[in-house]
């Protein structure tokens, strides 16, 4: 019996390739990350607008050119706002402000510090390794007709996201070299202000014309729908054929089925846009989803792809260790306090921040887990060190019975042989 269904399809058709394929396009796509600081007011009202589009055109055409024109107006509109807001007049030189200070701003290009480094290396890890694990990653090599092409994709994408990776940065600079005093905006600035999560919409709205602040704003809405329609629609088919279906078993209609995985979208839905408004930085969601992967999902997926002899009991086992751990380390963002204090721990303004790579060290103890508790538990039952009956999640009882039904075919026609030459 495997402990992760889901990733099942995919090593059988794929094998170890997809690590190889999609590392890369997964080491650069944490830049792009950062253009998704949007305010959803005007998102979700182009994102419903597209999603019309969707129903109305239907089947796999609706699919297939919808997303091709989101990739579009994506690339072309976040390309077209970069110029505009360059030659603002409120802005600076970039290349001026780079390094040194030349007015009321700090440089836009600051500095790591040794002290820092592991804080540094562990979110560099976080969206480099952990974007490995998201689902909708899966369903993109998945549908790949061969794994010369999955490959083909991930590498052809890691290219469109390096270049779309690009426009953040620059419009992240232009911001830092604007004097706001000169906008509408006035002082102090967005930083100073804590509306750093929001800089995108702003600098589109005050530093470029209007037609081009829609343009900007409609390709981060057509950027962001592709993504939700399917998160939403993973994480409903998962909890209904993993859990739902597991569970009902035989008795669950094709009917009952769909009905369960509507209400799932629903729930979904609007427990994303809950967390939408209970926190004002988009971006700081993100990560903390890819916190969450990284430090839960990403040791079960490398145990599914590398690790056959892993199981439920070290899946479960991992899993409680990973979840423990990191809701112990805390996350300030949330509110979430800090009951282990790892080296190198400082308190700035009243809250704690962890400057050691925590979340690393998460990862690797999930793992560790996984791989020791699988172990124990195959010896502990291959060897009948406890009764099979306390199998009680039919692991290896389950193998068992299909050695046993193996081996039983063979013994018989053995013993037909036998018989045969004997009369012989």
């Amino acid at each position: 019996m495997r402990y992760i269904t889901m990733l099942d399809p995919f090593q059988h058709r794929y094998g170890n390739s997809f690590t190889a394929a999609i590392l890369i396009p997964a080491l650069i796509s944490g830049t792009v990350t950062v253009i998704l600081g949007i305010s959803y007011s005007v998102s979700v009202i182009v994102s419903a607008f597209v999603a019309v589009i969707y129903t109305l055109l239907g089947g796999l055409y609706a699919v297939a050119y919808t997303d091709i024109f989101q990739l579009i107006i994506t690339f072309f509109g976040m390309w077209t706002c970069i110029p505009f807001l360059m030659l603002s007049p409120a802005a600076m030189d970039i290349a001026d402000t780079a390094f040194h200070n030349v007015s009321n701003n700090d440089p836009w290009i600051g500095e790591i510090k040794l002290e820092d480094a592991g804080k540094w290396a562990d979110q560099t890890l976080l969206l480099a390794v952990g974007s490995l694990a998201y689902q909708v990653l899966h369903q993109r090599v998945l549908s790949a007709a061969s794994a010369t092409q999955a490959q083909v994709s991930c590498f052809a994408a890691s290219v469109i996201v390096l270049s779309m990776g690009i426009p953040p940065i620059l419009i992240g600079a232009v911001a830092a070299s604007t004097d706001w005093n000169q906008t509408e905006y006035g002082l102090p600035p967005p930083y100073e202000r804590g509306e750093a999560g929001r800089i995108l919409p702003l600098a589109l709205q005050y530093l470029t014309p209007l037609w081009v602040s829609a343009l900007g704003i409609s390709a981060i809405a057509a950027a962001a729908m592709s993504s939700v329609d399917s998160m939403l629609l993973s994480s409903a088919s998962m909890f209904t054929n993993n859990l739902y279906k597991t569970l009902r078993g035989t008795k669950a209609s094709e009917g009952e089925l769909q009905w369960v995985i509507r209400i799932s979208i629903m729930v979904a839905g609007a427990v994303g846009t809950g967390l939408a408004f209970i926190n004002e930085s988009i971006f700081l969601l993100l990560v903390m989803s890819g916190d969450l992967l990284y430090c839960i999902i990403m040791p079960q997926l490398v145990c599914v792809v590398h690790c056959p002899w892993a199981n439920i009991y070290g899946a479960i086992t991992g899993y409680l260790v990973g979840f423990v751990l990191r809701i112990l380390s805390g996350e300030p963002s949330f509110g979430i306090p800090c009951v282990i204090l790892y080296p190198g721990w400082r308190e700035e303004d009243g809250v704690i921040q962890q400057y050691f790579p925590y979340r690393t060290l998460t990862t690797v103890s999930s793992l560790l887990c996984i791989l020791t508790v699988s172990r124990l538990a195959e010896l502990i039952f291959s060897h009948r060190l406890l009764p099979q009956s306390w199998d009680v999640l039919m692991v290896f009882r389950e193998k068992g019975q299909a050695e046993e039904g193996d081996g039983s075919v063979p013994s018989e026609k053995k013993s037909q042989r036998n018989v045969q030459s004997t009369h012989l």
